[in-house]
């Protein structure tokens, strides 16, 4: 899941970065709402691009304020979810908030145990489309509980594996180029020429595939990786 936060207090954005990429989250931070309004604008446009599942937003922001740019969204189509994150804790700044198209509106300071559950709530309301647990052939991950089970038996995973299973497990069948997934689970600041993405798929693979069935994931030299949808299955094409 990716994540990007806006957020104008440098210490406290690279906090919430710091604190979020350990639970597994890639992160992206900016700080002035013109950019924020940019970056999603051509995010939206790229079918292949910089796609996020949450936003953090704060209200008080350099260019465009939360308000206005959490508004801007809504009107363009934009439909992932907005946490945002301020000082104003009036009834009034909460409904202006809310009423602009956020999902939640966290005061601070806040816990940061508190602002990970809320997020975790936002995050498992997937499109109708897709049930709150992923279920592929002979897998199934549930992203409230982050539980992944394999074969009937529970496989512990890393926070950075299960997001990369994850990302596999909403694409079945679907080949995803390194790009694609070096986009969705690390940050900008990854060197898209390094080998990472082939050597966490390549620890994914080796945890899900120890009980001798065929890979889960299968490789295809010179575009990227498939989820197998079903056990035996010939991989899908994208």
């Amino acid at each position: 899941m990716r994540i990007l936060i806006v957020e104008d207090a440098v210490k406290l954005a690279q906090s919430l970065k710091k604190g979020l990429e350990a639970e597994g989250y890639a992160v992206d931070v900016l700080h002035d709402g013109e950019a924020a309004r940019k970056r999603l604008a051509a995010a939206r446009d790229d079918a292949e691009g910089s796609r996020y599942d949450l936003l953090l937003l704060d209200v008080m922001l350099p260019g465009v304020d939360g308000f206005t740019l959490c508004r801007g969204l809504r009107a363009r189509g934009l439909a992932l979810p907005v946490l945002m994150l301020t000082a104003r804790d009036t009834t009034a700044d909460k409904v202006t908030g809310l009423d602009g198209g956020a999902d939640d509106y966290l005061v601070k300071p806040f816990d940061f145990d508190e602002l990970l559950a809320r997020i975790r709530t936002l995050l498992r309301r997937p499109p109708a489309t897709l049930p709150s647990t992923l279920v592929v052939g002979d897998l199934s991950l549930d992203p409230a509980q982050r539980r992944v089970v394999c074969g009937g038996k529970e496989v512990a995973l890393s926070a950075k594996e299960f997001g990369l299973l994850e990302l596999f497990m909403r694409h079945p069948g679907q080949v995803l180029t390194r790009d694609r997934i070096l986009d969705h689970a690390w940050d900008e600041d990854y060197d898209a020429f390094s080998n990472i993405v082939d050597v966490y798929v390549g620890r994914l693979r080796r945890k899900l595939d120890r009980r001798g069935v065929p890979s889960h994931i299968d490789t295809l030299r010179g575009a990227g990786y498939v989820l197998r949808t079903a056990e035996g299955e010939p991989a899908g094409g994208g």
